[in-house]
């Protein structure tokens, strides 16, 4: 499953705090560019300065690659999104915040400073329905004590464990636990409510903390690491001390 909260949600969170700056004349180059290919629906050409994967709220997958985009463009840049762009002002309308980039409007869609597109929050009806029979289809697979939730965020499997946290809505999140062979449509052996999500750093890597009596159980997600490194991990801690480390992989069951 994707994560809730990625580096480019974090962009759009760190935009409301630093004062946007007047686009460069040297950027708007590249932007008048790209309004010339929304304009002429020049898909492929689009796809060509998209940064993959191309992250969606969750849970609707990542665009994967250029041939997903392309084949996805439609869903994702509707009329009003495309009006939006068409009729922007490069020098007006656009706006470099800092070292996050390149902002549309208030951050409806992101670019770098190299032209490419690292950022579309806009929300299409298509992908607001479709986010919504997604969490339905996951409401419907889960066992039916875990069905009130806002919308799911990760799955993780360790050696030991098979994980899944949702957002219960209110900043509050919830861990279940199974062994790692058994389904998310059976009973957990573990449930904890009122976790909370922390951003460690401005890169993407954040972590969930669980607690339940003297435990807590922190769920790592990594976004940049080293080149080996696990793309989540588990950590528990009983009265503070470590009792269980493991690394673990991001499934979508």
């Amino acid at each position: 499953m994707k994560s809730k909260i990625i580096y480019l949600a974090l962009i759009l969170f760190s935009a409301q705090f630093v004062p946007a700056q007047e686009l460069k004349k040297e950027y708007q180059k590249g932007i008048i560019y790209f309004i010339d290919c929304v304009k002429n629906d020049k898909k492929e050409a689009i796809a060509n300065l998209v940064r993959f994967p191309l992250s969606r709220e969750t849970p609707i997958p990542a665009v994967k690659n250029k041939a997903d985009f392309i084949k996805r463009y439609d869903q994702i840049f509707d009329a009003d999104l495309k009006s939006k762009i068409i009729n922007s002002n490069p020098a007006k309308d656009w706006q470099q915040v800092g070292w996050r980039g390149i902002m549309l409007y208030n951050g409806d869609l992101w670019i770098d400073e190299d032209g490419r597109i690292i950022a579309i929050n806009y929300q299409s009806k298509f992908e607001s329905d479709q986010k919504a029979k997604l969490i339905k289809a996951e409401q419907n697979s889960v066992h039916p004590s875990l069905t009130n939730f806002k919308a799911p965020v990760y799955v993780l499997v360790t050696s030991k464990f098979k994980i899944r946290i949702d957002d219960l809505g209110s900043e509050n999140y919830r861990y279940a636990s199974w062994s790692p062979n058994q389904s998310t449509s059976e009973k957990p052996d573990l449930v904890i409510l009122n976790g909370k999500w922390f951003a460690d750093g401005s890169g993407g890597n954040q972590h969930f903390d669980f607690k339940k009596g003297n435990f807590l159980y922190r769920c790592y997600i990594t976004v940049l690491g080293k080149k080996n490194s696990a793309p989540a991990a588990l950590t528990v801690y009983q009265n503070g001390k470590e009792i269980l480390s493991q690394d673990a992989k991001i499934s979508s069951r």
